[in-house]
């Protein structure tokens, strides 16, 4: 079994689930409770933690750049203007064409989580090369998905993957409570069976999540409802703080 750290994977079978505004809605969160937490955007090619933590000017260096000693690990850390303690180290724009050495990135985490309360590494998603790697760098996992079938599938694979991590939670995002209430839609208990994980989280269908990313500002900075909310439970159950999931989510059932 893994150790269980305080390096976070966040993973999901497929695309499109949501995960790099969870693990940027959780790490702001988190920061704004007095916790130091770094992002690491581990989607190499394809990044984009730096757009949803508004961080896409600071981020001028990555952690390819750390690691062939092109620059110091604290001059490629990005720190967030607006949320103090939160920080990002970014993935490359363009894949290296020499792969990334999977001792040398977990090293790095390694170095990271001496220096902070939470490092948070974007997965890739699916179960590729990089998936492999960032997986094996963490001391714990979080899987995400949708309530859609094809969504659910990846994550149930994912989650299958990852049968080393004890500890591994599953996140339910864009969760449209009127949907389930009606029976369109798999509640979240069914969800849960699917993935095969405990719940660590459902975040709700929230507009404002898609206008804070298209203006580069993370949600708890414009928004204090809704998925903002939902982040900010997450964050509270990762430090301690107990936070039960809203009763009528438990309770509402699919007839038929």
């Amino acid at each position: 079994m893994k150790r269980l750290g305080q390096s976070i994977v966040v993973a999901s079978g497929k695309g499109g689930v949501g995960k790099t505004s969870i693990v940027a809605g959780v790490s702001a969160c988190l920061a704004k409770l007095g916790r130091t937490v770094v992002c690491v955007d581990g989607d190499a090619g394809l990044r984009n933690l730096d757009l949803a933590l508004g961080l896409q000017e600071q981020a001028v260096f990555d952690y390819t750049d750390v690691l062939n000693g092109r620059v110091a690990l604290n001059d490629a850390l990005a720190s967030h203007p607006d949320i103090p303690g939160l920080s990002l180290l970014a993935a490359p724009l363009i894949n290296a064409a020499a792969p990334v050495s999977a001792e040398a990135f977990r090293a790095l985490i390694k170095t990271l989580e001496e220096r902070a309360d939470f490092v948070f590494v974007d997965s890739p998603a699916g179960l590729g090369q990089g998936f492999t790697m960032t997986a094996e760098a963490c001391g714990a996992a979080i899987v995400v998905t949708t309530p859609t079938q094809a969504a659910m599938r990846g994550a149930a694979r994912c989650a299958e993957a990852l049968n080393n991590y004890a500890g591994a939670k599953l996140i339910v995002n864009r969760v449209q409570p009127r949907m389930i209430k009606l029976g369109h839609a798999f509640t979240v208990d069914e969800i849960m069976d699917t993935v095969g994980l405990p719940l660590l989280g459902v975040i709700p269908e929230d507009e404002m999540v898609l206008a804070a990313q298209n203006h580069n500002i993370p949600i708890v900075l414009v928004s204090g409802n809704g998925a903002s909310v939902a982040f900010c439970d997450v964050a509270d159950r990762l430090s301690g703080t107990p936070r039960p999931l809203p009763k009528r989510l438990r309770e509402w059932k699919v007839e038929g």
